[in-house]
């Protein structure tokens, strides 16, 4: 018989909505409860996607005896943290001030007015390594409760209490102390000592690919290059350093370097789909090999963009093609028929992690005949395997040593048709296999960081079909999401928008606004944005702090409003509005807006200064403060033409308008006719150039 998450929409819910456990959603009926019954409250957190919640699931949630014992001594309530991320956030934050550390499945045990006093991640049904059983924590519980009811209650107030007092990030005085040049080179120096200088990425396993920190050092080394190589209006590929021990001259090739080598080695890696396209959540190895093969709509996105100002750096074809195979992976297996974006793919199916990816070399050889050696040698596929005795894909060879290797010796420019075929041929039969299952709910923050992406491709390829897709999702976030002209709900699914909107939400979809706009000259999209601007200054604020609540000044339900900064698996909602406040700032000349993103920094630039790894969309932000932001404003009948031109440059620090005519509704279009040949205005750092008719002109000056 289904319990009552068989009336949700989410499909992590509906996962559940079998169990045996007497699951309640979150919401009044659950809290109301366990205040009459003066029982516990156990959270259960998790997502869609996410392994170990399915094993616990398997092994726990679906044992009777397992669940009588949560029933008789619990209110259990069920969270899809995709679906309530600020239920998720306190929470989290509350397990790791108890352990130190956490994840998903997140459960968390709390008095019944909703303050937490135990928690963990996964428990197993027996005590393994250390772990305790999920019965004997259940029974401990219960048993603290009972018979220790004032020591657990006092924790709860310690826990509490502690989650405030960290909540006050950017309370107090918050002078401006300046931004400066040593800021930067701090930061990359400290990312610089994390990187792994052989494999990529920073840190050890497991591995993330962590796109911020290759994004600043992409703009760190973009400061030093000279504009020859920088700006590539013939699209010429930038000669990139590399790595020869003791051989780099200067934090800025190192940093070129290691953004190029991380990205190169994620693409060539396991975490990379090499036949359907896009990558998975994370590596457990530190060479990129096995992946965490859940594929999360987010990661696409922000890899997407990244990959999209590589090439713009530096014209290499394979950041391009990545892009594309990327996209068309969400068009065939992520996108709706309106044109928004689901959110994940499992990383199990049929049970088993990974078991759609993986190949055996006598699968091979059956499908592919005379082929299967080529496909072998260039997949990396081998009788013994290179994980529990089954093959990974990899791009275990380039086109050119497989060129060395004697294949299509006689007609070297067969050979990447050859490899298309075999990727073709694979792709139709892992197609026919089980496919991992999909979470159809959609949220309006995720497609709007997809958004952003498509595009920031299509500034850096030209391709008019990442505009098209970017302009048709556009349009379906705002109609389905945006309620009353400035308000947003955050998840869709089955017909019905539902939960007020978060930060991220408005923040990631002003943002997309603004990228839009660059790349189409719509104004309009920029009058959206500033309306949706002002909603978060309103319903988002308070006198404390320059910083943004999560949530809107309406939530009840939770025991505090939280401010979130961390760039963890996504921008911080408030590092994105720091961009957006001084772009709309520039845009609308709102000295308002340009003072309290300079704020905003400047309230987390020591924090962004010791710990870059986890700051680095606040660490682009500082250096946008550090070398100014470019007004580019290109007037005249070849506007769109121009446009182009210039988006195909690498120029992070930029606000770009463009229009056929003079328009006096913006202040940076006002007193700027048309003439007979279309102008490019730039001012920089207060100083106004004389109009230019050619980009090459002003790139001479950025």
């Amino acid at each position: 018989m289904p319990n009552r998450l068989a009336k949700e929409s989410s499909p992590y819910l509906l996962q559940h909505a079998h169990n045996p456990v007497d699951w309640y959603p979150w919401g009044t009926e659950a809290l109301q409860a366990a205040q009459k019954s003066d029982r516990p409250i156990l959270i259960s957190i998790g997502y869609a996607a996410c392994h170990w919640c399915h094993v616990m699931e398997r092994e726990s949630f679906e044992d009777p005896a397992v669940a009588a014992i949560m029933n008789e001594h619990f209110i259990n309530i069920k969270v899809d943290r995709e679906e309530r991320p600020d239920i998720d956030h306190i929470y989290m934050d509350a397990l790791t001030s108890m352990t130190g550390s956490g994840g998903w499945p997140l459960n968390v045990f709390l008095s019944p007015d909703g303050k937490p006093f135990y928690g963990g991640t996964y428990f197993p049904p027996s005590p393994y390594h250390n772990m305790p059983a999920w019965k004997d924590v259940l029974e401990g519980v219960s048993t603290a409760w009972t018979k220790r009811r004032e020591e657990v209650i006092n924790q709860a107030a310690n826990i509490t209490a502690h989650l405030i007092q960290a909540n006050r990030i950017g309370e107090g005085n918050q002078a401006d102390k300046g931004f400066h040049a040593d800021q930067l080179s701090q930061i990359a120096l400290a990312l610089l000592k994390n990187a792994d200088k052989k494999e990529g990425g920073f840190g050890r396993a497991p591995k993330f690919p962590q796109s911020f920190s290759i994004a600043y050092l992409l703009r760190y080394a973009a400061r030093y290059l000279d504009k020859k190589s920088r700006f590539r209006q013939g699209n010429l590929p930038l000669a990139i350093p590399v790595w020869k021990e003791g051989a780099m001259e200067t934090p800025a090739e190192e940093a070129l370097q290691q953004a190029m080598l991380s990205l190169e080695k994620m693409i060539g890696g396991g975490i990379y789909d090499q036949l359907g396209g896009g990558f998975s959540r994370y590596s457990t190895d530190n060479s990129w090999l096995v992946p965490h093969f859940e594929k999360m709509l987010y990661d696409q996105a922000l890899l997407v963009s990244v990959l999209s100002e590589a090439f713009q750096l530096t014209g290499k074809q394979v950041f391009a093609t990545t892009i594309g195979e990327t996209i068309d992976f969400l068009e065939r297996e992520l996108m709706s028929p309106e044109g928004s974006f689901y959110s994940a793919l499992d990383a199990d199916s049929e049970g088993e992690e990974g078991k759609y990816y993986v190949w055996e070399k006598g699968e091979l050889e059956e499908l592919l005949g005379n082929e299967a050696e080529l496909a072998c040698d260039w997949l990396g596929i081998s009788t013994e395997g290179n994980w529990e005795g089954i093959n990974i894909l990899t791009k275990s060879r380039t086109l050119a040593e497989l060129l060395d290797r004697g294949y299509s010796s006689q007609d070297p420019e067969a050979l990447p048709g050859k490899l298309a075929n075999i990727r073709q041929k694979m792709l139709d039969q892992r197609s026919a296999r089980i496919a991992p299952g999909l979470d159809d709910k959609q949220l309006v923050s995720w497609n709007a960081l997809m958004n952003t992406a498509l595009s920031k491709a299509f500034a850096a390829t030209g391709e008019k079909k990442y505009l098209r897709l970017a302009e048709q999702n556009m349009e379906w976030m705002l109609r389905v999401f945006l309620q009353d002209g400035d308000r947003l709900l955050h998840t869709y699914k089955g017909g019905t928008a539902q939960f007020a909107g978060f930060l991220d939400d408005y923040a990631y979809l002003v943002q997309a606004l603004i990228h839009l706009q660059e790349v189409t000259g719509r104004h309009e999209l920029l009058e959206q944005a500033k309306k949706l601007t002002e909603t978060i200054w309103r319903d988002f604020s308070s006198d404390e702090s320059p910083l943004f609540y999560y949530t809107d000044q309406f939530q009840q339900d939770l025991i505090l409003r939280k401010r979130e900064v961390y760039d963890g698996a996504q921008p911080s909602g408030n590092a994105v509005m720091a961009f957006n406040l001084r772009y709309l700032g520039i845009v609308f000349d709102r000295k308002d807006m340009i003072d309290r993103a300079s704020a905003m920094v400047a309230a987390m630039a020591d924090a962004v200064v010791r710990y870059p790894g986890s700051f680095g969309a606040w660490a682009m932000e500082i250096m946008g403060w550090v070398d100014g932001c470019a007004e580019i404003v290109v007037v005249g009948p070849a506007a769109e033409l121009r446009r182009m031109e210039i988006l195909a440059n690498f120029i992070p620090y930029k606000v770009l308008q463009s229009s056929t005519r003079e328009n006096d509704a913006y202040p940076l279009l006002r007193q700027k006719p048309p003439a007979p040949d279309t102008l490019i205005y730039l001012c920089q750092r207060y100083n106004c150039l004389r109009p230019e008719a050619t980009v090459a002109r002003i790139l001479d000056h950025i």
